[in-house]
């Protein structure tokens, strides 16, 4: 007769050591929270026409690629609450600077996501903020990757915290593998960063084919192979 599952053994393969909300944790979800409203409110005033409605509706795109950008950390952080359940001084500095970028992040992902569909739709769809030079455009990438870079960092410090935190009970030999397979995954996103970041401050011409101009944007796409670099990495461990 096979042995009875864990109870407290997650599908990640991960011990559920922080089945307890925490107020760090509460705080941080209020906070993610809060950002997403800041993504809405920041929208002009309620439409009073139909066709008023249909125009703010074209925000939607926008809205919703920038609100999957926030998820996506927001998804992150949860995972590594409940598999750790740290609430010590370190994790809760990490936390709040990862809130702290996260509401910075607000505007420049919304205008970055709002541009990209102007771009694509050829117009229909409304900017945030309009572009109207070359520096915008490369200022626009720039802010948009030190975000999406610092965010990232501070999920590797969480993770790297976690593997010389006491944590209770203490990791087992999987668990300690797949936290440094974390940890690569998120550093593999600072380098995708990076190189968005060097294509819109050198591999932009002045006067660039149509194309070239998405280019810094377009390099996000590399975070599509983030599974394989990770299962290189494992298969070289």
């Amino acid at each position: 007769m096979d042995a009875p599952t864990d109870p407290l053994r997650r599908t990640d393969g991960f011990l559920e050591r922080g089945a307890a909300l925490t107020r760090l944790e509460a705080f941080v979800d209020a906070a993610f929270a809060f950002a997403v409203t800041l993504l809405v409110i920041s929208l002009d005033a309620i439409p009073a026409s139909i066709p008023a409605m249909l125009e703010a509706l074209k925000g939607v795109p926008a809205f919703a690629a920038s609100f999957a950008q926030i998820m996506l950390f927001w998804a992150a952080h949860v995972t590594w609450s409940r598999r750790f359940g740290l609430d010590d001084a370190r994790s809760a500095l990490l936390s709040l600077v990862l809130v702290f970028l996260v509401l910075v992040y607000v505007y420049p992902l919304k205008i970055l996501f709002a541009s990209f569909f102007a771009w694509a739709s050829g117009g229909w769809l409304p900017a945030v903020a309009p572009i109207h030079s070359l520096g915008d455009l490369q200022g626009m990438f720039v802010v948009y990757a030190l975000a999406f870079g610092t965010l990232s960092v501070c999920m590797v410090m969480l993770n790297r915290h976690a593997l010389r935190a006491p944590v209770s009970p203490p990791l087992d030999a999987g668990e300690r593998l797949a936290v440094r397979a974390e940890v690569v995954r998120w550093w593999y996103a600072v380098v995708v960063a990076a190189l968005s970041m060097a294509a819109a401050l050198w591999l932009l011409p002045v006067v660039p084919p149509g194309w070239m101009f998405g280019l810094p944007g377009m390099l996000y796409g590399l975070l599509g192979l983030t599974h394989l670099v990770v299962a290189r990495w494992a298969e070289a461990r």
